[in-house]
């Protein structure tokens, strides 16, 4: 399937679980998801030193969660985005997204493995106007 028909799928479900968001505005993981829950899509943050952000529960991990979660977005360094992606897996998330500069091979092996739509080193919000303008 082509990159740009993987967005646009991506960008049709609804739920995102935000690992790394912070409640710093100046942060990515911020403005990014404000702009999402902006434009229709519920928010739910993923970060265990917070309980809450943006007037929102805060969880520790993706696992923790309890409702059904369309897509995993990760704003952590690569490093650990392998583990994140394993939880994802585990609660049948749709889609898996690394942010810009945010690169795992191994998790994209494993979310591909898992019939998981992948989307690595973008920009949801970017993606999200490129497809609102077009």
């Amino acid at each position: 399937m082509p990159k740009s028909s993987i967005i646009k799928k991506i960008l049709s479900f609804k739920t995102i679980a935000v690992v790394g968001m912070s409640p710093k505005p100046e942060r990515p993981s911020h403005y990014v998801s404000l702009y999402l829950q902006e434009n229709g899509y519920k928010i739910i943050p993923v970060n265990p030193g917070f309980e809450e952000i943006i007037g929102l529960r805060c969880y520790s991990s993706v696992l923790d969660i309890k409702e059904k979660i369309d897509i995993v977005d990760i704003f952590r360094r690569s490093e650990y985005v392998y583990s994140i992606a394993q939880e994802a897996v585990k609660i049948n998330a749709k889609a898996l997204w690394l942010q810009d500069s945010v690169i795992s091979l191994e998790a994209k092996e494993l979310a591909e493995k898992n019939n998981m739509l992948f989307v690595m080193n973008d920009c949801l919000l970017r993606r999200h106007r490129q497809l609102i303008n077009d």
